[in-house]
């Protein structure tokens, strides 16, 4: 079973990249389930539309995870209603619309359970992200109730991301970092067979600062009365995230592998 994961989908350099080289990753690396983040799709590189839900799942995409930026776009709020496949952080305030996991088919026919959690710090207001991961974990249990378990972790922090990544080893196939939109070299298999990566990185413009023209956002640092409200970089962008074998008996990863593809960051393939 392969799986890929991708990285914040970030405005309109993004959202082009991942429409030009998913299909052909999909191809040529027979890959069986595809999760991305989603939130930071929308133009100006906040939210997501319901016309990027469709391009993306036109492109291959099987399930949307999001994070503190889901509600940005109003129209979100309507049709996140109708789409399992796009998620919202499971943690979010109770009486939120959506869904925070769902159990989906694969293209070989397995059940993938994905979950999409949100930090606690520095980040909105949100109920207890490790109270969630246990109530969580006791509903969904990898090998009975889905095939395979992928997990997003939306914050701030390495802290929390690798707390939820032990705290998941053995019991999820995978447990990923989004949010901080720069992709961190710890993917690892960790000791009970769960597939990790701090943070993916994003799918975006990386000549930027965390996907923002880089020198409005140099003019903000440098409080500049010029600068302007920060908007995207639109030159080529890099596909970020990994690719995770995972054995279809046991349900754990037997190997994860960085994907980068395109743009300015050294390929990884």
């Amino acid at each position: 079973m392969n799986i890929l994961v991708l990285g914040d989908i970030f405005g309109k350099s993004g959202s082009i990249a991942v429409k030009k080289h998913l299909p052909t990753l999909i191809n040529e690396k027979k890959i069986d389930f595809v999760v991305a983040n989603g939130e930071n799709a929308a133009d100006p590189g906040v939210g997501i539309t319901k016309k990027n839900v469709e391009e993306f799942f036109n492109s291959g995409v099987d399930v949307i995870t999001t994070g503190n930026h889901v509600w940005d776009q109003k129209e979100t709020m309507e049709f996140i209603i109708q789409e399992n496949r796009l998620l919202r952080p499971e943690n979010l305030a109770e009486g939120s619309p959506g869904n925070g996991f769902g159990i989906f088919n694969s293209k070989n026919k397995k059940k993938v359970a994905v979950i999409n959690l949100m930090g606690n710090v520095f980040m909105k207001k949100s109920r207890d992200v490790f109270e969630s991961a246990k109530k969580i974990s006791e509903k969904i249990k990898l090998g009975k109730d889905a095939d395979f378990i992928v997990i997003d972790i939306h914050a701030e922090i390495t802290s929390e991301k690798m707390a939820m990544g032990h705290f998941f080893d053995g019991k999820a196939t995978m447990v990923f970092g989004t949010h901080t939109h720069v992709p961190t070299s710890d993917h690892r298999i960790m000791k009970n067979g769960t597939a990790y990566q701090t943070d993916l990185g994003m799918c975006g413009d990386y000549d930027s600062v965390i996907g923002m023209n880089k020198d409005n956002s140099l003019k903000k640092f440098m409080k500049d009365p010029k600068a302007e409200k920060h908007f995207p970089a639109e030159g080529l962008a890099t596909i970020c995230g990994v690719m995770v074998y995972a054995d279809e008996d046991t349900g754990l990863a037997k190997k994860i592998l960085p994907i980068r593809v395109g743009g300015s960051l050294e390929e990884r393939l």
